[in-house]
């Protein structure tokens, strides 16, 4: 019987899972892919630094904008169907990326791609998520959505390893990798024929633009924090906007008759528990591989394929852990491998931050293996658990707004710790680099600490020259790592916070049974 999450009609369970896995993989990692490609767009497209601002964060802009909508139409008009277009959509702006024109018009041209490549992403990862949660009944969903999570999130620190050697070959290769994986998706999806099923309903269109306009401005005001600065009347201007929209929205959803999303659902303390965990979790998941990605080329002094490798020890954990927490989940519900998870990945990124400043990564690999193993135990059990808590009838919707949770969780992480580690660069680079023995202003010592905010060593010592010039190359290795250290502090900070909302409102045992939805209860 359709809907009822129990995989029919002779559905190749793992067929359907492979399809989905690829289907999103190039989503995840888009997410980072970019960042490490960014010095060469710059200098082959010529691109002002707004510009480059806008090529990263208009994808995730628009990610977070969608997301809701995203699962909402997925339920309305098929969870495969709105998987095909996301795939076709995506690819297309992709190939669209990589044939971006030399010359006047380049940065329009990318900006735009991307904000349709984001489009592209949230109408397709909240019908693919819950395609795998359709096919899977709730006693196997744990296992299912650990694979799922652990080869998707591990592909998030693929794209920095990926991104450094494609970019060696030429930017637009890291665009263009997206067309085969598509079109392998396709095929698996036509192949596997996942369920489709459609719930005719109106479309909540005020809802939508509501939502759109909230998450959007709220997440460009976190994201520009660090170029507009903390002082911009622009900056808080668009977050308390974006905050008022989304207090309408509520307002307003909970006033409508078939709304985009059913605020209801957060009267269950589980749920809204799953949710605020996976908030904490992504202001330290996302973030981290940005900031351990910059840590291993300025202050380890690798190369960008370098970096990948360094990123891939966190993976090893996370990928490892994520299997062991969906079998805990199965078997004993999510409280346990979240209450486990959060405390190794406190510890992990805490330790972790302990050595970056030794510069030695044969004192932090274990600790990095540690942190992603806190992580992988963490986030395949507590979004199964969002999802198995929910109404079966809307599975699109409810992978909206978990991954609506994330992606906001992730854009304040990136502009809160974000705006540490510029500051305390600024104040270790001012300390080192004005005292008597280099002999530098404040003000040339705050234009170097601009540079290296931006990955750009090569800029920060131009301009210097002899002793100076050494002093200044020997300083910013270790008061970046040293501004680094208050950042994953803070990570293991949002991890200790997620292991005492879990405590306090995670309840114990596994969920048996689907919860009966609206339809489900009249039928």
């Amino acid at each position: 019987m359709p809907g009822l999450g129990v995989s029919g009609g002779g559905q190749n369970k793992q067929l359907v899972l492979t399809a989905m896995v690829f289907a999103v993989a190039m989503t995840f990692i888009d997410q980072t892919i970019v960042s490490i490609a960014v010095p060469e767009l710059q200098k082959d497209l010529d691109l002002s630094e707004t510009g480059v601002q806008w090529i990263v964060n208009g994808y995730l802009l628009s990610l977070s904008a969608l997301f809701a909508l995203g699962g909402r139409i997925a339920d309305i008009f098929g969870h495969r169907r709105m998987v095909l277009i996301g795939i076709v959509l995506f690819a297309g702006s992709s190939a669209m990326c990589g044939a971006t024109p030399i010359g006047g018009g380049a940065e329009a041209w990318l900006i735009v791609f991307r904000i349709i490549q984001g489009a592209g992403a949230a109408i397709m990862f909240p019908a693919a998520l819950a395609i795998v949660v359709a096919a899977y009944p709730v006693t196997e969903r744990g296992k299912a959505l650990a694979i799922f999570f652990g080869i998707t999130g591990g592909l998030t620190a693929v794209g920095p390893l990926a991104g450094g050697y494609l970019s060696e070959w030429t930017w637009r290769a890291i665009f263009w990798v997206n067309v085969p994986v598509a079109i392998i998706a396709i095929i698996l999806t036509l192949r596997s024929k996942p369920d489709d099923t459609r719930r005719p309903a109106p479309l909540d269109y005020r809802g939508a633009v509501l939502v759109a306009l909230g998450m959007g401005l709220a997440v460009l005001g976190l994201q520009q924090s660090s170029t507009w600065g903390w002082d911009d009347p622009a900056t808080w201007g668009s977050i308390a906007a974006g905050l008022i929209f989304l207090a309408v929205f509520v307002k307003v959803e909970l006033a409508t008759a078939k709304p985009l999303i059913q605020m209801r659902i957060f009267a269950s303390r589980a749920f809204s528990a799953d949710n605020a965990v996976l908030f904490l979790l992504s202001i330290a998941f996302v973030p981290m591989f940005l900031f351990a990605s910059m840590y291993a080329q300025i202050s380890l002094d690798y190369q960008a394929s370098e970096a990948g490798l360094y990123l891939l020890t966190f993976f090893a954990g996370f990928a490892t852990a994520s299997q062991f927490g969906g079998r805990i989940l199965d078997q004993r519900g999510a409280r346990p491998s979240v209450l486990a998870g959060t405390v190794i990945a406190a510890v992990g990124y805490f330790l972790w931050a302990e050595q970056l400043p030794d510069l030695d990564f044969n004192n932090q690999w274990y600790w990095v293996v540690m942190a992603g193993a806190g992580m992988g135990l963490v986030l395949g059990p507590a979004s199964t658990d969002a999802v198995n808590r929910a109404p079966q009838t809307s599975y699109g919707e409810v992978t909206g707004i978990t991954q609506t949770v994330r992606n906001f969780g992730a854009s304040l992480g990136l502009a809160l710790l974000g705006t540490i580690l510029i500051t305390q660069n600024r104040v270790h680079l001012e300390d080192s680099l004005t005292a008597p023995s280099v002999g530098l202003t404040k003000a040339q010592a705050d234009q170097i600490a601009d540079a290296v905010s931006g990955a750009s060593t090569g800029g920060a010592v131009g301009g210097h020259a002899g002793a100076t010039a050494q002093k200044v190359t020997e300083a910013i290795p270790h008061d970046f790592a040293a501004a680094c250290q208050p950042v994953f502090y803070g990570m293991a900070i949002a991890m200790a916070v997620a292991f005492l909302v879990t405590l306090v409102a995670l309840p114990a045992g596994r969920v048996t049974d689907v919860i009966p939805g609206p339809e489900d209860a009249q039928a």
